[in-house]
């Protein structure tokens, strides 16, 4: 395995002392392994982290981190523009909703406590360099994990998910909980089984798989060197059971398979909504062929379709603090993509909106800085996923106020129309008599 794609670290419990060792290597990979749990946000892991590699010299340092994660933490990192597509293609607006939101709410624990997230992982990172240790990575991308995370869940999972960490973002008080104890086996154990019951699925890709992958890792590393593994105090039991029993470790192309698009709730209601568009317009002509409409109705109702798609999901853009262009993107085409399931306004106001100000990494990584909504929303990368959504939700809007309007205004109805185009169906095949 590629050592410097991949980056694993175990937990167990260690005694520190000041005492340095010299641990003979063992043919047995697991024997080579020391590993230090810790809460990602503790000073006390800090402290812990720099002691044990100092006393046991290790030949290799893994931490959990994976090569953008690490860059981030080391700010070895190259500002480059983003693509609209990268931004918006897919689910990559909620992959970045995630994971924005877990850092916001993770540097926030750590502003309370004064210890930047991901300390103890400097920390360790800093001494294997000055010790002369080679650093590993062992976790697995944190890209193919929030898509992995995100496809897992079911639809109530991403609401209850989602609400928990705008609720923690947001700064509502929950149950307290020592920072310090978080790397205490029966807290971590009691923390664990807790998210499993809220949201299982979300425990299983960003623990279990985890512990898998960075295990795998381990044993790779632990072959013919001495490791100090430094991980979330979460891994640690995941990772020991790997490592007493490595023949029950999946396949790690399982664990790097990124799956593939599903139907989903949302894709139901997109084309719900556009099916109820469709109907509507029928309805109309069915009208105009029945003389009940007069064909300049067809007109008025376009009219109408147009303008209230048009204002609504305009409005969405003007709401997110649009450019001017993107405001009247969303107004010039809400009305064809909402009678077509292919498009979403959103996607090309959002589109407009990266092409007037366009975002850069540095964008991703000031937005965990900000500390209002004003603050958010001078936030390049945020205003286009706004603009996007918003966007989108006038959109709907628009679309559900446009048939109701064109049916009241065109005067049919419904309910008369369809059992008409049922009955005339039926005669088609009914036998003469």
């Amino acid at each position: 395995m590629n050592q410097d794609e991949n980056d694993y670290s175990i937990n167990y419990s260690i005694n520190i002392s000041s005492d340095t060792v010299d641990r003979p290597i063992s043919d047995n990979p697991a024997e080579n392994i020391i590993i230090v749990g810790t809460a990602h946000v503790s000073t006390k892991s800090v402290a812990e982290v720099e002691e044990t590699i100092d006393r046991e010299r290790p030949d290799v340092v893994a931490v959990e981190l994976c090569p953008a994660r690490y860059q981030a933490l080391t700010e070895k990192v190259v500002t480059k523009k983003l693509s609209a597509k990268d931004i918006l293609s897919g689910g990559k607006p909620y992959y970045f909703l995630v994971h924005w939101l877990m850092a916001y709410v993770q540097k926030k624990i750590g502003d309370d406590l004064g210890v930047d997230p991901g300390a103890e992982m400097l920390q360790a990172i800093k001494k294997a360099e000055s010790t002369g240790a080679r650093i590993v990575l062992v976790d697995r991308d944190i890209q193919i994990t929030l898509q992995r995370f995100w496809h897992s869940m079911s639809i109530w999972e991403k609401l209850k998910m989602t609400g928990a960490m705008l609720t923690a973002a947001l700064g509502f008080k929950g149950e307290e909980l020592d920072i310090e104890s978080v790397t205490e086996e029966d807290v971590v154990t009691q923390l664990i089984e807790e998210l499993r019951k809220f949201a299982p699925s979300a425990a299983r890709v960003f623990i279990d798989e985890r512990d898998a992958y960075i295990s795998a890792n381990l044993l790779d590393a632990a072959k013919s060197s001495r490791v100090v593994a430094v991980v979330g105090a979460g891994h640690r039991e995941g990772i020991k059971r790997y490592l007493e029993h490595p023949d029950t470790l999946p396949p790690l192309e399982q664990l790097l398979d990124v799956p593939k698009k599903r139907f989903s709730i949302t894709k139901v209601l997109g084309l719900t909504f556009v099916a109820l568009a469709f109907a509507t317009f029928l309805l109309v002509i069915l009208g105009i062929i029945k003389g009940a409409i007069s064909p300049y109705m067809l007109l008025v109702a376009m009219g109408y379709w147009f303008i209230i798609n048009g204002v609504l999901s305009a409005a969405g853009a003007a709401l997110a603090r649009g450019h001017p262009k993107s405001i009247a993107t969303a107004f010039l085409v809400a009305w064809l993509t909402s009678l077509n399931p292919m498009m979403a306004a959103g996607w090309f106001a959002g589109l407009m909106e990266a092409k007037q100000r366009t975002p850069t990494t540095d964008d991703f990584r000031s937005i965990m800085d900000a500390e209002t909504v004003h603050d958010m929303l001078d936030n390049r990368l945020f205003r286009v996923l706004l603009v996007a959504a918003l966007t989108n939700l006038g959109s709907v809007l628009g679309t559900i106020i446009g048939v109701i309007v064109i049916v009241n205004v065109t005067g049919i109805d419904p309910t008369d129309t369809l059992q008409n185009i049922f009955n005339n169906i039926s005669d088609l095949f009914r036998f003469p008599q």
